[in-house]
């Protein structure tokens, strides 16, 4: 059995998010600094001002995003909670308590989840229908960890939702580890859809096979594409692509919709030479540092292409990635996607799982006990 967990001493203090009168400690797991392990810190309740809810996390998956960090690949504020998609259950909501996309109020022991993105709702961007790139954007398991708000991710017991957060109540029905990735991979999916309008009847390219690109072929299929072909160098996501609805074949005639979500610059060369004369081509898997990519404007122009970059989402998304999972989570096998479930206190061997096997996602569930996993 494992040894029980201790917190580092100092460590709510460095992270500047103790207030006088706060409730019992919180656990957390806090990252500092690439290649180093999570440091575990026990942080204080915060009391609640308007608006503001307190979440338990259910249950967190780890997005390729919390892994690229953590190994260095991408850079992150330090220091920070990670993980976004999360699952959590309303423990406490304020005096005056925040509504969610319905309009309906939160009350404890409400199922929900919540965009990664907080916006003002009141800059140029969010009034020009752009409130995922609001000029005053905060992010659930991206941001700095400090005062207040510094239970700000899922690798937590509980994490505090700011006021104007978008939430949305989960249906009960709804299994934990297909609502997890709700409001990171398949909202991201639904926006891409939703930037280039109908599918139906049209060819459809997809790019990469992991989690987006896999939400990607069954939304394709239920939105009525004529053909749908994925591209992925790993044999056995190939393999679990046509269980969620790939065809085999390759039409020779070319593409309708092109959609990325690899980030591989190699990869969108070859198959935006397999673009159709008008295509949408969506571009979605790029957040990293990258190689330039060759396009040459006359075959833009001359092909009438339409180029469409999607970063974030927006609430209407999110609303989308819900309903979508509800009606269809039964229909393909997304419940299988992730192949373990650690406990908070597990966290790096989680991590160290996820790198080795590079599965699809692992969960990390900070309610489960040793004796449980």
């Amino acid at each position: 059995m494992e040894e029980p967990i201790t917190p580092e001493p100092g460590c709510d203090e460095a992270l500047g998010s103790g207030e006088e009168g706060a409730g019992e400690g919180v656990l957390a797991a806090v990252f500092h600094e690439a290649k180093r392990p999570l440091e575990f810190c026990l942080l204080p309740q915060p009391q609640l001002q308007p608006r503001e809810t307190l979440v338990r996390v259910v249950c967190c998956t780890l997005c390729g995003s919390d892994l690229h960090t953590i190994a260095g690949r991408r850079n992150e504020w330090s220091p920070s909670i990670l993980g976004h998609e999360i699952l959590g259950v309303v423990e406490e909501v304020s005096d005056e308590p925040p509504l969610d996309l319905h309009g309906e109020p939160l009350k404890p022991g409400d199922r929900i989840t919540w965009s990664i993105c907080v916006s003002c709702g009141r800059c140029d961007r969010c009034q020009g229908g752009l409130p995922q790139k609001c000029r005053h954007l905060h992010k659930y398991g991206h941001g700095k960890a400090e005062g207040r708000f510094a239970l700000s991710g899922g690798l937590a017991e509980a994490i505090l939702l700011r006021p104007d957060s978008t939430i949305i109540k989960v249906p009960n029905e709804l299994p934990d580890h297909v609502a997890c990735p709700a409001n990171c991979a398949t909202a991201t999916v639904m926006a891409a859809f939703n930037a280039i309008g109908s599918v139906e009847g049209k060819r459809v390219l997809l790019l990469g096979a992991g989690l987006l690109g896999l939400t990607a072929v069954a939304v394709a299929k239920c939105r009525g594409a004529y053909a749908t072909t994925v591209s992925d160098p790993a044999p056995e996501r190939l393999s679990l692509a046509q269980k969620f609805g790939a065809d085999v074949c390759i039409e020779s005639s070319g593409f309708d919709v092109v959609m990325d979500f690899s980030g591989s610059v190699d990869a969108i060369e070859s198959a935006i030479e397999c673009a159709s004369i008008g295509a949408k081509i969506v571009l979605v898997g790029s957040v990293m540092k990258c190689d330039d990519m060759k396009l040459n404007p006359e075959q833009i122009i001359r092909k009438c292409w339409q180029i469409h970059g999607i970063h974030n989402y927006a609430p209407a998304d999110l609303l989308d990635a819900v309903q979508f999972l509800r009606e269809h989570h039964q229909s393909y096998p997304f419940a299988e996607l992730v192949s373990a479930e650690f406990s908070l206190e597990q966290i790096d061997h989680a991590i160290r799982y996820a790198e080795k096997n590079r599965p699809i996602r692992v969960a990390v569930r900070p309610g489960l006990s040793h004796a449980d996993h």
